[in-house]
């Protein structure tokens, strides 16, 4: 088992995070859900030191029952919904260099723990990750289904927004969250805020290259989870029959 060598971390490691730790959460508290933002104190993240991940799964299993599981990098599919299956969130331990601030090839230690984790305290958004996975490992052979499954995570967990009660439209997706450009641009009147609706989030294609022109916005996160039974019914759907999109 792979583990966080936390004394491995230099000093500029350790500045970077708290660059970007600063840089996000001087906007974040006037665009993050609020789920997230009480996520953030809850797993103990703080602006002067990388969390340490032995710490932080202490306070998951008391929250949620979730733990950091720490990867090389970017895990394969079927590996990587077994991990969420198990109640594991997968992440890698390298962090970015200053010269990386802004754009990185793929996800770094401070993507995968500030943009990922603080939500893992919320009880409603664990129960749709647990149960995504579980449709995800049904259709591992499928191709076209796990396109489908791959929108379905990206426009959610990934670029998701929320329409607080009290706040109006909030951030959740993780890779808003750590980016903050895309926390500007996502709350912005540039791009186009649809509702949540899983048939048409399936059929919609994405790019990764380039900040996102849909982002769609959930009511709650329990509409999240009361969803999984929608989402499967188009999975199999579509799986059965796909569609050139």
């Amino acid at each position: 088992m792979l583990r966080q060598n936390y004394e491995n971390y230099t000093a500029e490691n350790q500045y970077v995070w708290q660059l970007l730790f600063d840089r996000q959460m001087k906007q974040l508290p006037s665009m993050a859900s609020a789920a997230y933002l009480e996520g953030i104190e809850a797993v103990g993240f703080v602006r002067d030191r990388i969390p340490n991940f032995d710490e932080v799964n202490k306070r998951l299993e008391k929250l949620t029952g979730w733990q950091i599981e720490v990867v090389k990098g970017l895990v394969p599919t079927k590996e990587f919904f077994e991990l969420l299956n198990q109640k594991r969130f997968p992440s890698s331990t390298w962090l970015r260099t200053l010269a990386e601030l802004d754009y990185l090839e793929e996800p770094d230690m401070f993507h995968d723990t500030f943009g990922h984790i603080p939500i893992l305290s919320n009880q409603d958004f664990c129960n749709f990750l647990k149960g995504f996975s579980e449709i995800a490992l049904e259709y591992l052979d499928n191709e076209w289904a796990l396109k489908m499954i791959s929108r379905l995570y990206w426009f959610t967990v990934e670029f998701g927004l929320i329409r607080d009660t009290e706040n109006g439209l909030r951030i959740y997706g993780a890779g808003i969250l750590s980016s903050s450009g895309e926390s500007i641009h996502s709350l912005s009147d540039n791009p186009q805020h649809l509702p949540y609706v899983p048939e048409k989030i399936a059929l919609t294609d994405y790019r990764i290259d380039i900040m996102q022109t849909n982002y769609f916005v959930i009511d709650s996160y329990k509409q999240l989870f009361d969803s999984l039974p929608e989402i499967e019914k188009v999975i199999r759907k579509y799986a059965a029959e796909p569609v050139l999109v």
